[in-house]
This record gives C-alpha cells, sequence and structure tokens, in this order.
C-alpha cells in the first residue's frame, strides 16, 4: 500500500509539472514610428495558440512549458519571428518593420486571412487599416473613409451629396460611430460630400455590422470604431496633402525624451475664397474645417495616459438669406493599465458634443440646438488561459439634449423668444464576454450586456385622454394629436421613466480545414437615443430625443450565418454570409408630421416594428500587382405601423413597406493595378438598385391650383444609381532616397458622367399649367481632381 501511494503520488506530480503553463506579454508597434499595432496577430507556431493585439497594441499567451517560436504578423509588415523558452512569466515587446517605404493611405481590408482568424468567432466585421495600398478614386481627391466603406457588402448611402450611411437595411442613426471611444453625431462635412475623419490622423477603422462585442451598446445596427494615431514616438514627422478644394497637414513627434508623442492635424477648405470670382455668389460661403489631437505619455511600463481631442466646424452662408454653422467637439482622457501578464485595463473619461445654429436673414431668426454627453467607462480583459479570454467592465453616459431655441436676431423681428424643453438622461451599461476554444476546430464568443435607461426630470410633460398623445380622426381619416388634459412637473430629482435590458451575443466559428470555417452569430441589441427625422439622412437640422414615456427603446435581434475560405495559399479570399434582423419599437411619422420646434414630439409618432434580410458576397484578391474585391449584396428592408391604442389602419393601412435604405442589389468593384514602380492606376464601379420614393398617384384641384395626392409609401423608386471612378496616383522615383516624399494623384470621379438622380418631384408649370417631373442630380458631369500628397 505505501508503495502504491508513493507511486500514484510520482505520477501525479508528473502530470502536473508536465501541465504547468506560463504566460508571455507584451506590446507590439511600428518599428519606424513606435505606433502601436491594433489587430496584429500573434502565435506561437506548430500550435493553434494565438491572440490578436488590442487596441493599444498589448497582447497575452499562455502555453505549457516549453520552447516555442512565436510568430508575430500584421498586414503591410515582415513577418516577426523569435524563439522563446516558457519556464517564467515574461514579458516581450515587438517591433515590426514596413514590407515597403510608402505613404500612409487609407486601405480596405476585411478581417485579415492569417490562420487565427479562420478560427476566430468574430463576423460580420469589416477593417480599415493606414497601410501602403493607394488611396481609392473619391469625389473632388479628398480621402473619405465614409465613402470607403459604402464599397463594402451590406453598407450603402442615401445617394450622394448626403451624410451618414446605412447598414443592412438600417437607418443612420442606428450606426454607433466613435472617435477614439467618443460618440460622433453627425459623420458629414460639406452636407456630405466629405467625412469628418482626416484620413492623416486616422490608425485604423473596423466596423461591426453584426455579431457586435458585448463591449459596445446603445445601437442597433453597427458600430463603426475609430481610431486615430498616437504619434511618431521616435522622430518628427510632417505629411499632408494639397487638393483643389482643400488641404491638410498633420504634424506627430516624440515628447518626454521619447517616453511620449503627440499628434496634431489640421484640415480645411478654400472653395469661398473662389467665390467672390463669381458675380452671382461672391458674398456667399461655404467651409468647413476640423483639428484633430491627441497626445500619450509612458508612465511606467505598467501605466501609460492618452488624452485626445476633436474639434470640427461646417458654415454655409447664402447672403442675406440664412447661415448654417454646425459640428461636433470630443476629447478624451485615457490611462492603460497592465496589473499583470494576464490583466489589462483602460479607464475613459469622455466627452462629447454635437450643436448647430441657424440664422434666417430674411425673417431675422436665431435657432441653435445641441446635444452632449458625458461618458465614464472602465474596460478590463483578463487573458485567463490559453483556451479562455475574457472581456468585462461598466460603463455611464449623462445626456442632455436641447432641441433648440429660438430667438430674435434683432428686436424688430415678429418672431418671439421660445426655448424648447431640454431633456436629459442616464444610460448605464454592465458586460461580460468570453472568447472561448471549446475543441481544436470549435471557437465560441459569447457574452451578456446588462444595460438601464432613465428618462430624468427637470421638466414640464403633457397629460393626454386616455394617455394617448395620438389619436385616429375617423370623420377626416387622419392621425392628429391628442387631447391635452393638464401637465405634470417633474422635479430634476425625480426620474420619468427607466428601462432595463439584457443584450445576450453568442459568435460560433467552426474551423473546416487549414483554409475554410463556417461561422453563426446572434445579438441582442437595444437603443435608446433616436434621431427625429422624416428626410432620409442625416441633415444638420435633426434632433435626437431620449426615450420615455411615449418613446419606447429600439430592440433588435440579429442572425447571421456564414462561409469563409482563402483560395490559393490566400492570393484570394471568399466571405458569405445571410443575416436576418428585426427591430421593435422602431419609431414611424404619421402624414404631415412637424418633428422641428415642437416640445410635444409625441404628437407626431406612432411606434412601429422593422425587418431586413440579405445575402452578402464578398471575393478579394490579396496579392500580386493587381489587388481589389468584389461585393454584392441581395437584401430587403421593410417597416410597418399599425394603429394600436391610436386606433386606425396604422402607416400605410398598416401594411409592411420598403424602408427609405432599401436596396435589392448593390454591387461594388474596386481594383489597383501596379504599373511600374512610378506609376499605380485605380478605380471604382458602383451599382445600387434605386431608393425607394413616394410619387403621387393623383391630383385634385383647390382655387384653381393643381394638387398631388399620394397613396402607399415608398411605393415607387428613384432610377438605379451607378457610377465609375478612376485614379492614377505618380511617385516620382527621386522620391525613395530623400526624406521628402511625394505622390501625385489624378481622379476621375464619375467617369461618364452618369446624371444619377437625388430626388425627383412633382409640381405644376404655372406658364403652362402642366404637371411635370423634375430630376435633381448633384453631379451631372465629370469630376476631375489633382492632388498632391507628401511626408517627409
Amino acid at each position: 500500500m505505501k508503495n502504491s501511494i508513493i507511486w500514484i503520488f510520482l505520477l501525479m506530480t508528473t502530470f502536473l509539472l508536465a501541465q504547468e503553463k506560463f504566460s508571455v506579454n507584451g506590446t507590439i508597434k511600428d518599428k519606424k514610428n513606435g505606433e502601436t499595432l491594433f489587430g496584429a496577430t500573434v502565435y506561437l507556431k506548430g500550435t493553434t495558440n494565438g491572440s490578436v493585439t488590442n487596441e493599444y497594441g498589448f497582447f497575452s499567451l499562455t502555453a505549457p512549458k516549453g520552447t516555442y517560436t512565436i510568430i508575430i504578423s500584421f498586414l503591410g509588415y515582415e513577418d516577426v519571428a523569435k524563439e522563446i523558452t516558457l519556464n517564467v512569466d515574461q514579458t516581450i515587446n515587438f517591433e515590426m518593420q514596413e514590407a515597403a517605404t510608402s505613404l500612409d493611405e487609407v486601405v480596405i481590408e476585411a478581417e485579415e486571412t492569417e490562420r487565427p482568424n479562420i478560427r476566430k468567432p468574430q463576423m460580420s466585421v469589416s477593417k480599415l487599416n493606414a497601410a501602403t495600398i493607394k488611396q481609392m478614386p473619391v469625389v473632388l481627391g479628398e480621402v473619405d473613409i465614409i465613402k470607403s466603406i459604402q464599397m463594402l457588402p451590406g453598407v450603402t448611402n442615401a445617394g450622394e451629396g448626403t451624410g451618414g450611411f446605412n447598414v443592412r437595411g438600417g437607418a443612420a442613426d442606428q450606426n454607433l460611430v466613435l472617435l477614439d471611444e467618443a460618440i460622433i453625431y453627425n459623420t458629414s462635412h460639406f452636407f456630405g460630400f466629405f467625412s469628418v475623419f482626416n484620413a492623416d490622423a486616422i490608425k485604423d477603422i473596423k466596423l461591426y455590422k453584426g455579431d457586435i462585442p458585448a463591449k459596445y451598446g446603445g445601437r442597433i445596427s453597427s458600430v463603426l470604431d475609430v481610431r486615430q494615431k498616437d504619434g511618431n514616438s521616435k522622430n518628427l514627422e510632417v505629411n499632408g496633402g494639397v487638393g483643389i478644394i482643400s488641404s491638410r497637414l498633420a504634424v506627430e513627434g516624440p515628447m518626454f525624451n521619447k517616453k511620449g508623442s503627440f499628434l496634431v492635424a489640421g484640415r480645411t477648405s478654400y472653395a469661398h475664397i473662389f467665390m467672390p470670382l463669381i458675380e452671382e455668389i461672391k458674398d456667399d460661403k461655404i467651409s468647413f474645417y476640423d483639428l484633430n489631437l491627441k497626445a500619450n505619455y509612458e508612465i511606467n511600463e505598467n501605466n501609460r495616459v492618452y488624452l485626445s481631442g476633436y474639434f470640427g466646424r461646417d458654415i454655409f452662408d447664402l447672403s442675406q438669406f440664412i447661415k448654417n454653422t454646425y459640428g461636433n467637439t470630443t476629447a478624451n482622457v485615457r490611462w492603460n493599465h497592465v496589473f499583470n501578464e494576464k490583466l489589462f485595463s483602460n479607464l475613459s473619461l469622455i466627452y462629447s458634443k454635437y450643436n448647430y445654429e441657424i440664422v434666417l436673414d430674411f425673417i431675422k431668426l436665431d435657432w441653435v440646438a445641441d446635444i452632449k454627453n458625458f461618458n465614464l467607462k472602465y474596460d478590463l480583459r483578463y487573458y485567463a488561459s490559453d483556451k479562455l479570454k475574457l472581456d468585462f467592465g461598466v460603463s455611464g453616459i449623462s445626456y442632455n439634449f436641447n432641441p433648440g431655441e429660438v430667438r430674435p436676431s434683432e428686436p424688430s423681428s415678429l418672431i418671439n423668444y421660445r426655448k424648447l424643453d431640454q431633456k436629459r438622461a442616464f444610460e448605464a451599461a454592465a458586460y461580460i464576454s468570453a472568447e472561448h476554444e471549446l475543441t481544436d476546430k470549435l471557437t465560441a464568443q459569447y457574452g451578456l450586456r446588462f444595460s438601464t435607461f432613465s428618462r430624468l426630470g427637470g421638466q414640464t410633460l403633457s397629460e393626454y385622454a386616455n394617455n394617448q398623445p395620438v389619436v385616429y380622426n375617423e370623420e377626416i381619416g387622419i392621425y392628429e394629436e391628442g387631447e391635452q388634459i393638464g401637465t405634470t412637473d417633474y422635479k430634476k430629482s425625480e426620474s420619468i421613466k427607466t428601462f432595463a435590458n439584457f443584450e445576450p451575443r453568442l459568435g460560433l466559428a467552426y474551423q473546416l480545414n487549414d483554409d475554410s470555417s463556417v461561422k453563426a452569430s446572434y445579438t441582442r441589441s437595444v437603443q435608446y437615443v433616436h434621431l427625429l427625422s422624416n428626410t432620409v439622412s442625416v441633415t444638420p437640422l435633426d434632433v435626437w430625443a431620449p426615450s420615455g414615456r411615449y418613446i419606447k427603446p429600439q430592440k433588435s435581434n440579429q442572425y447571421a450565418v456564414g462561409y469563409y475560405r482563402n483560395i490559393k495559399d490566400k492570393t484570394y479570399s471568399l466571405e458569405l454570409e445571410a443575416y436576418y434582423k428585426n427591430v421593435d419599437n422602431r419609431i414611424d411619422y404619421i402624414d404631415g408630421s412637424e418633428l422641428i420646434g415642437t416640445n410635444n414630439i409625441e404628437t407626431e409618432i406612432l411606434n412601429g416594428e422593422a425587418r431586413a434580410y440579405g445575402l452578402e458576397v464578398l471575393l478579394r484578391k490579396n496579392t500580386g500587382k493587381f489587388k481589389g474585391w468584389f461585393a454584392y449584396t441581395l437584401s430587403k428592408s421593410e417597416q410597418r405601423a399599425l394603429g394600436g391604442n391610436a386606433g386606425g389602419p396604422g402607416i400605410n393601412s398598416g401594411n409592411w413597406y420598403n424602408t427609405p435604405y432599401d436596396r435589392t442589389h448593390d454591387f461594388s468593384v474596386t481594383g489597383t493595378y501596379d504599373f511600374n514602380e512610378k506609376w499605380r492606376f485605380s478605380a471604382n464601379f458602383v451599382y445600387q438598385t434605386g431608393r425607394p420614393v413616394t410619387y403621387p398617384t393623383g391630383q385634385y384641384e383647390y382655387e384653381g391650383i393643381s394638387i398631388a395626392s399620394f397613396d402607399e409609401r415608398n411605393a415607387n423608386r428613384l432610377p438605379a444609381y451607378h457610377r465609375l471612378d478612376l485614379a492614377a496616383t505618380l511617385t516620382p522615383t527621386k522620391n525613395k532616397n530623400r526624406r521628402w516624399q511625394g505622390e501625385w494623384v489624378f481622379g476621375l470621379y464619375n467617369a461618364y458622367a452618369r446624371r444619377n438622380a437625388a430626388s425627383i418631384s412633382f409640381a405644376q408649370d404655372f406658364n403652362t399649367g402642366v404637371n411635370e417631373a423634375r430630376r435633381i442630380s448633384i453631379f451631372g458631369s465629370i469630376l476631375p481632381s489633382i492632388t498632391y500628397n507628401f511626408k517627409f
């Protein structure tokens, strides 16, 4: 018996020692400028043990005791291989060398095709990097991130000259747009011609179309996570560009004896300088400018602090008629802390504001409005083992909604001063999620988010008969404001309405072989703030409102399945995804609704529902002189609103009808060709089914004027939208051996002069008395551009 016990003890000791594990962690940076690399792949050769760096370049791996070769790879960089011996926990930092010297441009990439990402359960995500591929052809030569993501499957716009974007049949307000974690409420400059993101200041971008990680919340369609550069921590660097209507300049360099770095990037337009040369518009002005700031300091190996900010402004001034200014302001203070080799944390305090002002000179009216919020969030990642990684955290957002303040700009104005009620709210959330390798072939990502939202007091609310702010008038067949029977005053210390929701998330990936996998996901999301707009796209006049007594939070369930394959040693990659999404409590608007300048917005809306489903295809060529991709989406997006307690048939007789962002067919082709060392050519082609619109079905006369009548909403469509863009980039060979590097980009937007319809309106010609359709096109001709980019 004694000998048996000794043998059992020795066997158990041997087994435990064989299973002894150690961790290696560190940070991965660009060798040239010290920029941390987000999304770099780290794995141990000959094993399935891998990891991906987080937003701050941090990674951690755990493996049994032994000697391994650690491999680090990142698109556009040379692979790094290093032999390590895991016999103690250790920290090793790595630097990666760019595969080729080039200017930093924005490039669209799907999830990188390295082996661990075939296994990774995350799906429905697209990534954009600052790397070596030349910029895509864009309008007027300005690199535009928003227009670039619209070349991916499942992402569309509302037409040329419109802001925002639509993802998988969702509205523009259903996208959470973050710049260094700060919420951006309006992504447009020049009323949608350009985005607010200066490519010279951006490091990387991720767009989550589905399977949204549990750390994100507050929107139900997508998350666009944009990260600014940290700044060059090794050398002073200047880069920028000069275009035909705008220019940009970015300066970055080290601080505090290279223990920190800074970035200052500015951009401005100067089209207004040339307006005085044109007699008809010499007193008008249209321009924009923005400024990106960031600094960081490494206190020690385990602590680093960041300070970042953004300020942007648009000015639209039609002399003696209207003046409109609008823009975003953000600020963020972050603290990264590494507790040990397995636990990483980030604490952020964030401020965000969007405001606009309209001056109507012809009636002497001045109108200002804004939305601002403070956000405190704490995120942690725990690398529990080589098979399990945990993310968890908490957040709280304080909102202040100022829907408008109307004031006379002159004492003689006929307009009386009026201030709409400000609204306050608080949103809190806690989450936990896990990335878990269940078997050698099956990996899961699952999590739970719990969110609460409180509409706070400090205002007076109207009370309605039968608690019904909208009622159906049977006699005239329309919806109208309900009967007000009184008001209730709520103190600031009171809560008007509180909501609480669980938001589960699940993703699964099953690896069929080394080059292919299938994935499936489920995402439950809740949105508590709403953009009140009955126009197609985001405009500076749109008003945001919180959920409350009469506006319910939107709730979405999205299901997706996909097949992913690398072809011919990753020369090609194929992604197929199918999705279905339903939305409860989607706001719909009664006929003739007035959304601007009203305190009682609940009298203009009905709560409805929406659904969207589709199939997405993305085929990419990743290597060689010719690179590019083909993207196609077949989809449907519908909504309906029943009368409910308000009575009546509802909107559109209670039937399902096309949302304004429904596009049956949407495909695009993007390609770049390296002709030689000096020349690179690129092209985009886009085709989309026309946007749904409502055309008149008849007419009647009133006091001698012909007036159109309408039937079902969005039963018609604009003509199909299609466009070809071309670009050629010239890089002088003499630049290669000089500190100053430059390139010329020549572009043709709308190369075959397609007159895509932005809208079609119907009106009576007062001279002939004949009704006519009037087609409006933003661009009806070719738009050439020349841009000079430089870096030194």
